[in-house]
């Protein structure tokens, strides 16, 4: 099994291939162009410095969202468009589940976080006992000082992973002393995680529908709450 994964949810955007559980390549770019100018290069680049190639690959991965609303729609238009035109299962996963499986089988919670605006964080809670993931919370929005409340009652340390763990962090250490930040490295939402929690759906038996696959964003787009915002007026 040769597994392609996507993830575009942020500024920075990578790919990755894990073949067999195994992670086999992995390029990571953070310099500000667009993901539809980067996304597809770094792809091609990555299958010829792995000696592989289109053909390989078993199936397609992508991290479906919270995020970005430009960023996912170029992650599953890109996975769905190769899934598509490959005759290939496509496999659409949480950006907060894939970035708790970068940071590895620490001892305790893992808490993503990311920056939603609008005094909110895109967060989901996961708890890591023996080296296993287990969900704590469904993926949301959710302001900090709810969180906090929350995160009072954890007993074990809570790793913050995310774009917005240095502000979550710095806004609620002085409450939750049992906060930690990780290395920079595995912060961030990385297409290695993405296909950790591909290969999770594979073996519990999803067949990766690519035509079921739609974008998770959780909450409207400023577009969407306008015009609604506008309706209601009128």
């Amino acid at each position: 099994m040769l597994i392609l994964a996507f993830e575009t949810t942020a500024k920075a955007g990578s790919v990755a291939l894990l073949e067999d559980n195994r992670l086999l390549a992995e390029s990571y770019q953070n310099t500000g162009l667009t993901h539809s100018q980067t996304l597809m290069v770094m792809a091609e680049d990555m299958l010829k410095a792995a000696g592989k190639s289109m053909a390989d690959v078993t199936a397609v991965s992508v991290a479906e969202g919270p995020g970005s609303f430009t960023g996912v729609r170029i992650g599953v238009a890109a996975a769905k468009g190769l899934a598509w035109g490959g005759e290939l299962p496509c496999y659409g996963v949480s950006t907060l589940e894939s970035m708790a499986l970068t940071l590895g089988a620490y001892q305790g919670y893992v808490c993503p976080v990311m920056d939603a605006r609008r005094s909110q964080v895109y967060n989901a809670l996961f708890y890591v006992n023996s080296g296993v993931l287990e969900r704590v919370s469904e993926d949301r929005a959710i302001a900090l000082s709810d969180l906090a409340g929350e995160l009072k009652t954890l007993k074990e340390p809570i790793f913050l992973v995310g774009d917005g763990s240095n502000l979550t962090y710095s806004t609620l250490k002085d409450s939750i002393p049992a906060l930690v930040l990780p290395p920079e490295h595995r912060m961030h939402q990385r297409a290695s995680g993405v296909a950790l929690a591909a290969a999770k759906k594979i073996a519990a038996g999803d067949p990766g529908d690519a035509a079921a696959m739609v974008p998770n964003y959780l909450r409207l787009s400023q577009a969407e709450r306008e015009r609604m915002e506008k309706q209601k007026n009128n």
